[in-house]
């Protein structure tokens, strides 16, 4: 099974006290932003092969609920999604992003599916 498939099966998270703090001093995400960007449209991977030594990472661009940019980067523990650092977009990210929110646009009108 690909990665991206396991990926979309996990829908819990994996929470330290630290990563929860941290993410909220540093970068001001809040850990429900984190997960919020897991349930909408577009989701964008990217491997984090950097920092895949002891175990495989991967970064996720994403929004919130209120539309705010987040890249999120987790590896998978326990079959959960365990977020490691979160921080909003930078511009390369967000040029990512646009390109991947425009493409599901068009995938959406296509089908003419007016969900998100």
């Amino acid at each position: 099974m690909s990665n991206s498939l396991i990926l979309i099966k996990l829908r819990s998270f994996d929470w330290d006290e630290g990563n929860i703090n941290k993410n909220k001093e540093k970068h001001k995400v809040e850990y429900r932003e984190c997960e919020e960007i897991f349930s909408n449209k577009p989701l964008v991977f990217i491997e984090d092969k950097q920092h895949s030594q002891s175990e495989n990472r991967w970064g996720a661009l994403g929004k919130t609920n209120k539309d705010r940019l987040l890249a999120v980067y987790f590896t998978i523990r326990n079959n959960k999604i365990r977020i490691i650092s979160a921080r909003d977009q930078g511009k390369k990210d967000k040029q990512a992003y646009q390109l991947a929110e425009s493409l599901n646009k068009k995938q959406i009108k296509e089908r003419g599916d007016k969900s998100k």
